[in-house]
C-alpha cells in the first residue's frame, strides 16, 4: 500500500513540516524506521531517535521542539499517540470483511442472524440466539442458548460464550475468551464437605468493549455480572461472579478480581493485582502492577503494595525498607555502645 503524506495529515487533522507529497508504505519504530515508513514521537524517552530515524515521516505533538536539524518531515497533531493508532489501522495486513456462513456450523432453527454477518467453521449456536449485523463469529466458537450479540461485533476462534450471556456493540473478544462460566460459589457443609451455589445470574457486557485472549467473565450467582461500555480487559484475567466493572477502566493482564467487587469508572489497573470480594474501589483509581487490595479505595487514589495503601507513602517508607540492613547494623552498634556506657557508669560508681 502507498499513500501520500499529505493524506495521512488529512486523516488524523495534522500539519506537515517537510514533503507533503513523499509516499509512505509502511510503519515503523522510531528507532528501526527507514526510507518510506512512518513513526511516532510520542515519550520523552526517545526522543534522540528523531534526530537518528530512517523513517520518511514522523507523527509528533503539536508542542515539539526539535534541538537541531532533522531529516524526516514532521506531522504535528495534538495527541502522536492516537494519530499513529489511526495510521496502524490504514496499513493493518488482517482485514475483518469476510461476509456468509460456513456449511460447517451448526446454527439452530431459532437462532436469529443479522445481515452481512460472518458465521465460521464449526461455530455452533444455540437456542434464540441473536447475532446483530456486521458481527463476525469466527471458528470454533461456541454460542450457548438465548446469548443477544449486538451489532459490528468480533468474536475471535475459540470463544465460549455461556446462556444468556448480553453482548453489546462494537466488542471484541479474543481467542480464548469465556464468558458466563460459572461463579466459584460453594457453601460448607458438616463434615468439611462443599455444597455448590447454583450460579442463575448471568453476564451482561455493554458497548464497545475489548476482552483479550483467555479472559473469563463469570455469570453471577443472582442478577449481572457487568462490563460498562468502554473498558478494555488485557489477556489472563479472571472476573468473579457479581463485580461490576466501570466505563473506561482499563485492566492489565493476569488480574483477579474477587467476587461482588464494584470498580468505577475510567480506572488504571497495572499487571498481576490481586482484588478481594465485596469492596469498592472509586473513579479514576490507579492501582499499580502487583498491588493487592483488600478494602475500600475511594475516588481519584493512587494505590500500591500489599496490602494496598497510597502510593507516596508507599514510595517513602520503601526507602527505609531497602535500608534495613543498614538500619539493624546501626542498632546493633547502638546496643553494644549502651552496653559500653552502662560498664563504664559501674566501674565509675565503685569508685565512691
Amino acid at each position: 500500500m502507498e499513500i501520500k503524506l499529505i493524506q495521512i495529515a488529512q486523516l488524523i487533522s495534522g500539519s506537515i513540516e517537510g514533503d507533503e507529497n513523499c509516499i509512505i508504505s509502511a510503519v515503523s519504530k522510531i528507532e528501526e524506521g527507514f526510507v518510506g515508513s512512518i513513526t511516532f514521537l510520542a515519550n520523552e524517552k526517545y526522543s534522540n531517535f528523531i534526530y537518528s530515524t530512517g523513517a520518511s515521516a514522523v507523527i509528533v505533538n503539536s508542542n515539539f521542539k526539535a534541538d537541531k536539524p532533522l531529516n524526516a518531515s514532521l506531522i504535528r497533531v495534538e495527541d502522536a499517540y492516537t494519530a499513529f493508532a489511526k495510521i496502524l489501522n490504514v496499513f493493518n495486513p488482517v482485514r475483518y470483511d469476510e461476509i456468509g456462513i460456513s456449511s460447517s456450523a451448526i446454527i439452530s432453527p431459532s437462532a436469529i442472524v443479522g445481515k452481512d454477518v460472518f458465521i465460521g467453521n464449526f461455530v455452533t449456536l444455540g437456542s434464540n440466539v441473536t447475532i446483530g449485523e456486521t458481527t463476525k463469529v469466527y471458528h470454533n466458537s461456541v454460542i450457548g442458548n438465548d446469548v443477544k450479540i449486538g451489532k459490528n461485533c468480533k468474536i475471535f476462534p475459540n470463544v465460549v460464550i455461556m446462556a444468556n450471556s448480553i453482548i453489546g456493540d462494537n466488542c471484541s473478544l479474543y481467542s480464548g475468551v469465556i464468558i458466563g462460566a460459572d461463579g466459584f460459589g460453594f457453601a460448607p457443609e458438616k463434615g468439611g464437605n462443599y455444597a455448590k451455589v447454583p450460579q442463575v445470574g448471568n453476564v451482561v457486557i455493554e458497548d464497545n468493549v475489548e476482552i483479550g485472549a483467555n479472559t473469563t467473565v463469570d455469570r453471577a450467582t443472582i442478577g449481572s455480572t457487568i462490563i460498562r461500555k468502554g473498558v478494555k480487559l488485557d489477556n489472563l484475567i479472571q472476573i468473579a461472579h457479581n463485580c461490576e466493572i466501570g466505563e473506561n477502566t482499563v485492566i492489565a493482564a493476569q488480574v483477579g478480581i474477587s467476587g461482588s467487587t464494584k470498580i468505577g469508572k475510567n480506572c488504571m489497573i497495572g499487571g498481576q493485582v490481586g482484588i478481594a470480594g465485596h469492596i469498592k474501589i472509586g473513579d479514576n483509581v490507579i492501582l499499580y502492577a502487583k498491588t493487592g487490595v483488600i478494602g475500600n479505595i475511594e475516588d481519584g487514589a493512587m494505590h500500591m503494595g500489599a496490602p494496598s495503601f497510597d502510593v507516596k507513602r508507599y514510595k517513602k517508607n520503601y526507602i527505609y525498607y531497602m535500608n534495613l540492613e543498614k538500619f539493624a547494623q546501626r542498632i546493633t552498634q547502638l546496643e553494644h555502645e549502651i552496653k559500653d556506657l552502662k560498664r563504664e557508669r559501674i566501674n565509675f560508681l565503685s569508685l565512691f
